[in-house]
């Protein structure tokens, strides 16, 4: 299986998806973290440039990332059987370089043939609380540090994650504000356990 987890910068994906792969491990599952930037060549190249190079660039930067992802990690990792959790994929590709006023419907169509994951998490805050916790720890990169980015941030993943579900994405939307990150990831995992139980996940929970 193939899990991906994304959302705003300091809704606490990282710490999420650690627990996640904890409560998996625990239920017997063998387990393969990863992220995007990826840990290749293309996708240290990304983290280089991410701070000097702009807009139509590094979008296509970040999508040959994301197929070389898929061909030299997950998908040989998936086909050994273990379940592949990656901190960030295709939602981020559709929301972070919208902060270089790219086309929403560009980002879609460079990041159209990437491989669909089983299931795309998507983390849900309040943008005052995730604007705190950014100001707590500083910018990561030069998209934090745009007036108000916690608030468009927001709003492009909203549209991103509308977006993913019109595609016929299985999208599982979690409400991080009053959940603790362990009980998130026990949520998620909930929700792989009954991965082929009824529809409907697409509700914040």
């Amino acid at each position: 299986m193939f899990v991906s987890v994304d959302g705003p910068s300091g809704a606490g994906k990282s710490t999420i998806v650690h627990h996640l792969a904890q409560l998996l491990v625990a239920a017997g599952e063998d387990v393969h973290i990863t992220a995007e930037p990826s840990t290749g060549p293309i996708g240290l190249l990304c983290r280089e440039l991410t701070e000097t190079v702009t807009g139509h660039a590094l979008a296509c930067l970040y999508a040959a990332d994301r197929y070389h992802h898929i061909e030299a990690e997950v998908r040989p990792h998936t086909e050994a059987g273990q379940t592949v959790i990656s901190d960030r994929y295709i939602p981020s590709g559709l929301v972070m370089q919208r902060f270089d006023g790219i086309d929403p419907a560009f980002l879609w169509q460079i990041n159209a043939e990437a491989e669909r994951p089983d299931l795309a998490v998507i983390l849900e805050a309040d943008p005052e609380v995730i604007a705190e916790r950014l100001s707590e720890r500083g910018p990561h990169n030069r998209f934090q540090l745009s007036p108000g980015s916690s608030h468009a941030e927001v709003h492009f993943y909203r549209q991103a994650t509308d977006r993913l579900i019109q595609a016929g994405f299985d999208v599982l939307r979690v409400d991080c504000n009053q959940r603790p990150p362990e009980q998130s990831a026990a949520f998620i995992r909930d929700r792989l356990k009954s991965f082929f139980g009824p529809a409907g996940s697409n509700r914040p929970a």
